[in-house]
Formats: structure tokens, C-alpha cells, sequence
């Protein structure tokens, strides 16, 4: 339950530093880690699907940012870098890195199916059920497009407008000059 405040708190402070720092660039960054904050709440939640969506759209929309951000305000490093923004960017991958080791001490050994130890398991429903309740011969469907239908469209949904967003954004220009006669 400790890590859940330690990973609210480091989304606290990320959405601090993203409404008030002058920077884009680290603004678009902050927004990412807090995206990735939630992400891993996710996984502790056991929510792996929704953990992976979120973590593929945070990744897709932090390529949109980033090029809008790059585009519009350019930024250079010039000299040396302070060393209290080192020491806290340090600190911030030693959290993560401690957050993600948490996360693989809690997971269940490969091959252990947590679905066994709880008796009134949604899958154990979905496993006992399915045949009766839904008429299709592959279960893995029936889960999919029968009892988690709207969920599946919803995550479908978020990542095709995701994925059609970056396409737009990360495409080459395809208009023509005006100076350019027609072949």
C-alpha cells in the first residue's frame, strides 16, 4: 500500500512541475512520467491490459508533444548543467528503478495462474459459463466480444485514434508547392 502513495506522490510532484516550469520540453516530460506513474498503479491494481493501453497511448502521445513541442521551442544546453537538476533527475530514475523492481517482486511466478487461488474469479465464470452463456466455441472470443465487449472497444477505439494522431503528426508534408506545376 506504500508504493501506491509513493507513485501518487511522484505523479503529484511531476504535475507541479509540468504547470510550472517555463520549459515545453520538460513540461511534455513531466506529463510522460506522469502517464508512466499511472501506468505502473495499473500493474499493482492487476490491471495488465489497461496498464499496457495506457502505456502505449503515453508513449504515442509523448511522440505527438515532443515534435509540437521540438517545432515550437527550441532549447539548448549550453555550458555545464546544474548540479541540484542532476542530483533530482538521479533521484527520479533510482525511484523508477525501485518502483519497477517493487513491480517484479509482487508479480506471481510465470506459469502460476493467479485465476486458480480465487473461486468466484471473473475467469472462473468466464472458464465454468462461457459455453453456456455465450454459444461460441473459442472462449478467448467470448470473454473479448461478449462479456468485455464495450471495454474492448473502448481500448480499440483509444488506440486507433492514437495511432492515426501520430500518422498525422509524423507525416512528411504531402501538399504541393503552388509553384509546382501538375504532371
Amino acid at each position: 500500500m506504500a508504493i501506491f502513495y509513493i507513485l501518487l506522490l511522484f505523479m503529484i510532484i511531476a504535475a507541479i512541475i509540468a504547470v510550472e516550469t517555463q520549459d515545453l520540453l520538460s513540461s511534455v516530460i513531466c506529463v510522460g512520467a506522469i502517464g508512466f506513474g499511472g501506468s505502473l498503479m495499473f500493474l499493482f491494481l492487476r490491471a495488465p491490459d489497461i496498464a499496457i493501453t495506457q502505456i502505449v497511448v503515453e508513449v504515442l502521445g509523448l511522440i505527438i508533444l515532443i515534435r509540437a513541442t521540438i517545432a515550437r521551442d527550441l532549447t539548448f544546453i549550453i555550458g555545464d548543467r546544474e548540479f541540484f537538476g542532476m542530483v533530482v533527475s538521479m533521484v527520479i530514475i533510482f525511484v523508477i528503478f525501485l518502483a519497477g523492481i517493487k513491480v517484479f517482486e509482487t508479480l506471481h511466478p510465470f506459469g502460476a495462474p493467479i485465476f486458480a487461488e480465487v473461486s468466484d474469479a471473473a475467469s472462473q465464470t468466464y472458464i465454468k459459463e462461457g459455453l453456456q452463456e455465450t454459444g461460441a466455441a473459442n472462449l478467448v472470443a467470448s470473454v473479448i466480444l461478449d462479456y468485455r465487449a464495450y471495454d474492448t472497444l473502448g481500448e480499440a477505439t483509444v488506440l486507433f485514434t492514437t495511432i492515426i494522431g501520430a500518422t498525422v503528426i509524423l507525416r512528411k508534408r504531402a501538399k504541393k508547392l503552388l509553384e509546382e506545376p501538375d504532371v
